[in-house]
């Protein structure tokens, strides 16, 4: 049990982390500004207080630890989404992991973002409303395939 969830935490881990540095790589690269974790984190803080939609998130007042709630969330989702996938696939897949089932969940979970975070935080439907909506939802699905192939690559890495 111990090696599975340590499994699933490297999993959950590398495959955020690889997001993260394809958003350091796009602001670096290409001036391209990476996801704002403290506004994510601030969408996160309000759903106690029974705020699920805002009309523009960064307009709503900063609550109190919003951007470490932001960070942990991300992490945290990541994980959860490694977990999803070995309890659907099962611990024998661990033993020969394949690249198809991560490349699944990867874009699956662009899904989460479209249809619950980006309504939530006031940027409407899959970016909508938002004037670079093509270019977000391009990154969006960029970004879960390069969380895809860490999911992968922490399957395959060695533990013991």
């Amino acid at each position: 049990m111990q090696d599975l969830i340590l499994r699933t935490l490297v999993m959950g881990g590398l495959a955020t982390l690889s997001m993260d540095i394809l958003g350091q790589i796009l602001k670096f690269g290409f001036k391209i500004p990476p996801a704002n974790w403290t506004l994510i984190g601030r969408w996160f803080a309000s759903l106690p207080q029974g705020r699920f939609f805002h009309d523009d998130i960064a307009q709503s007042p900063s609550l109190p630890f919003e951007t470490a709630i932001g960070w942990i969330a991300h992490y945290a989702i990541g994980i959860l989404y490694a977990a999803v996938l070995i309890a659907f696939m099962g611990t024998d897949w661990l033993q020969a992991p394949t690249l198809w089932p991560t490349l699944v969940i990867g874009w699956v979970t662009v899904g989460a973002g479209w249809f619950i975070l980006q309504p939530g935080m006031g940027a409407g439907w899959a970016a909508s409303k938002r004037a670079n909506k093509w270019q977000i939802r391009g990154l969006n699905i960029l970004g879960h395939t390069i969380f895809a192939f860490g999911l992968y690559a922490g399957a395959l890495l060695p533990l013991s």
